[in-house]
């Protein structure tokens, strides 16, 4: 399945994500809940904002997996952290986590600063949209 990527020149070439998305006809989405990087009832302390990215990260990869789908099915990935100069600080280290799992793949992505997550000590969160193939 392939899907029509949409990236206007006035917006500048995008770098770690796309603009838009065009879904084939008769794919079927998925939506997959936001996955912490840390859970509340976790043993330990909180791990560092790499590791909690990789966390999510596979945790919406399992969910994807689950479903029959693979990484490169993601179209829509939102992205919430609560430290964004930890993101920014962290962005090479985050970007090899993201190729060890997805390659080249990049969805339309956003990313959100946010006050707090639900799960104390999570840093980050990811939520996603991804488009499935036909159903067999």
């Amino acid at each position: 399945m392939s899907f029509g990527i949409v990236n206007p020149k006035a917006l500048g070439e995008p770098k770690g994500w796309n603009n838009g998305l065009i879904a084939p006809q008769g794919a079927r989405l998925l939506f997959i809940a936001g996955q912490a990087g840390w859970e509340e009832d976790a043993t330990g302390p909180p791990a560092g904002f790499a590791e909690q990215f990789a966390r999510a990260l596979d945790k919406v990869l399992l969910v994807l997996r689950e479903a029959g789908g693979a990484p490169t099915d993601l179209a829509r990935v939102t992205i919430y952290v609560t430290d964004l100069a930890a993101y920014r600080a962290g962005r090479k280290a985050l970007g090899e986590v993201w190729r060890a799992r997805l390659g080249k793949h990049y969805p339309a992505a956003s990313l959100l600063a946010v006050s707090g997550l639900l799960d104390r000590g999570a840093l980050v969160e990811i939520e996603a949209t991804a488009v499935l193939g036909p159903e067999r």
